[in-house]
């Protein structure tokens, strides 16, 4: 079922987006994925399979570390993505290139976990 909504949300959300997922709808599947992940006791490969949310978060919190203490910010912008649009990135380049990103982390992430099955 949440597979099916989020192909739905995908399908109606190539650029320009017509709707926006929000908090409510993003934490919600945050919420899942590691409810998932600790059922199927794979919590250790959530961050491979989701290294751009691990990025992006990682971004926003060297920003501001890196700010506190050099007084000068590392990135442009934060989260990473806006960081990207700064330097000149068009946003549906920076879009189909977090896919990418996202489906051979994924990839892997599944990969890793299928090796440790058969171990």
């Amino acid at each position: 079922m949440i597979l099916g909504a989020l192909l739905a949300f995908l399908w109606f959300n190539i650029h320009p987006a017509r709707l926006f997922m929000g908090d409510t709808g993003a934490m919600a599947l945050g919420v899942t994925l590691g409810v998932v992940a600790m059922l199927t006791n794979s919590a250790l490969l959530l961050p491979v399979i989701g290294f751009v949310f691990v990025l992006e978060s990682a971004s926003v919190i060297l920003q501001l570390t890196w700010r506190k203490l050099f007084r000068k910010k590392l990135f442009k912008s934060a989260p990473f993505h806006h960081h990207l649009e700064a330097v000149g990135w068009p946003e549906p380049q920076i879009v189909m290139r977090l896919w990418v990103v996202s489906m051979v982390t994924a990839a892997l992430g599944v990969s890793l976990a299928l090796l440790d099955a058969l171990t």
